[in-house]
């Protein structure tokens, strides 16, 4: 492969993983940080599901355990809109 293919689909790698990254809002677990406490007894790349309400709108986090049994969001959804 072209090393000037390689370095322009690296960049966008770079691009769409940094550029779209999905930031935590208040209510997100992960808002303030990390929890204090680790998810210790669920397997490494499980996924789970969080809801909570925010200015009168229900929304619903998926988050996936990391290796060093970090969170990370992976997706946000809005329920319902008032």
């Amino acid at each position: 492969m072209d090393i000037k293919y390689l370095a322009i689909v690296g960049g966008l790698t770079l691009f769409t993983s940094t550029a779209f990254a999905l930031e935590p809002i208040p209510g997100s677990i992960i808002y303030n940080g990390q929890p204090k406490t680790r998810l210790q007894k669920a397997p490494v790349g499980s996924t789970f599901t969080h809801e909570f309400s925010l200015y009168g709108n229900t929304y619903s986090e998926t988050y996936r355990i990391k290796p060093d049994r970090s969170l990370e969001l992976l997706n946000r959804r809005q329920l319902n809109r008032h």
